[in-house]
């Protein structure tokens, strides 16, 4: 039976992504080694990782813009780390906008390295909503937020325009919908929720904010040696990055960023349809800020989880079941997933309500 993958991350990818990289497992480009064994120096993954930064740039549509893509290690966490220790000055200030668990992780972190302000918070409403009529201290060194909330299920629409560097974690919803990428100055994403294997994290960063707060930096945490390397400044997660590459080849092959945008647009409008016509199920966050790669969802009534949960799992479905700070369900349904999977779990929502 086909599994329909729901999982938050690592998440589902695309099959010609598995069955490539599987080649490339027994013998990567005729080489007659395997990708896991190859040097990260040799000229195949050179290639690979020259080819893979460039596709960033092109899909994001930051050619020519001053934009540098790197692929590092330690998952978007080590991002709540580096971010401030290149971008707050000595004694400077940041400003973050907290909209969920995330993002109050980078805060916390934040906090080590100066005065981190929060603009606004919906931490009270337990993050049910993106807040909004906020205002960013003119003197902050950067402003940074987090454009998707995988376990609230939020995310956000528009993202103000400010004279300072803007700072985004955009791990759960990168490359998932057409934005005006130029308006930040630098963006982060570990791959495993939309892009490729759990193992490397992209970061995309305009050069000219950096070098500049002052701060002697630790050379692994410094932003411009990775970015004088090439990726290379220490041995790259080579398979991750590979596996990104070829998730990217696909997105390109497929139309793009706005191509992948279209059908995600479908299948959320087919789910959140769904959860607000049927009687049985009510949306968990806030209607304006629903996410759609992450469509979180309740039983208006508990009794029919056990009967429910039966039924999805019987389906071929995986992953559905919500975080515990929400509870109830969570449909992560990023780039990969096929408007297909979403109709085999529309479909259950409705035998469900016809057999109760």
């Amino acid at each position: 039976m086909k599994k329909h993958n729901y999982s938050a991350g690592p998440c589902i990818l695309p099959q010609e992504v598995f069955e490539k990289s599987a080649q490339a497992i027994l013998n990567f480009n005729n080489s007659g080694l395997s990708i896991l064994e190859i040097s990260h120096r040799s000229k195949d993954f050179v290639a690979v990782m020259d080819e893979a930064r460039a596709l960033v740039i092109e899909l994001l549509g930051l050619e020519g813009k001053g934009y540098q893509a790197l692929f590092l290690a330690g998952g978007a966490s080590l991002e709540f780390i580096m971010a401030p220790y290149n971008l707050m000055k000595e004694g400077g200030k940041s400003a973050y906008l907290d909209s969920g668990t995330w993002a109050s992780a980078a805060i916390k972190e934040a906090k080590l390295f100066g005065d981190t302000v929060i603009v606004a918070s919906s931490k009270e409403q337990n993050y049910n909503h993106v807040p909004k009529g906020y205002t960013v201290p003119s003197d902050a060194d950067y402003f940074h937020c987090t454009s998707n909330n995988t376990i609230f299920g939020t995310q956000m629409k528009e993202f103000p325009s400010l004279d300072m560097p803007i700072v985004c974690d955009m791990s759960s919803d990168i490359f998932s919908r057409e934005l005006d990428f130029s308006k930040f100055d630098l963006i982060y994403a570990g791959a495993q929720k939309n892009m490729g294997p759990a193992g490397t994290t992209l970061v995309v960063v305009k050069e000219e904010i950096l070098g500049k707060n002052g701060r002697i930096i630790p050379s692994m945490l410094d932003y411009t040696k990775h970015i004088k390397a090439e990726s290379m400044y220490n041995t790259p997660p080579v398979f991750p990055v590979y596996a990104s590459l070829l998730t990217l080849q696909w997105l390109k092959n497929l139309g793009g960023v706005a191509a992948i945008e279209k059908i995600n647009n479908a299948k959320a409008a087919l789910l959140y349809g769904e959860i607000d016509r049927n009687p049985l199920f009510k949306g968990a966050a806030a209607i304006e800020d629903r996410s759609n790669m992450n469509a979180t969802f309740l039983l208006n009534d508990a009794a029919h989880a056990e009967t429910f949960d039966a039924m999805w799992k019987a389906a071929g479905i995986s992953g559905l079941p919500g975080h515990r700070s929400v509870g109830g369900y969570r449909a992560s349904m990023y780039n990969a997933l096929p408007l297909e999977s979403v109709q085999v779990l529309v479909d259950v929502m409705k035998e469900l309500e016809a057999k109760v």
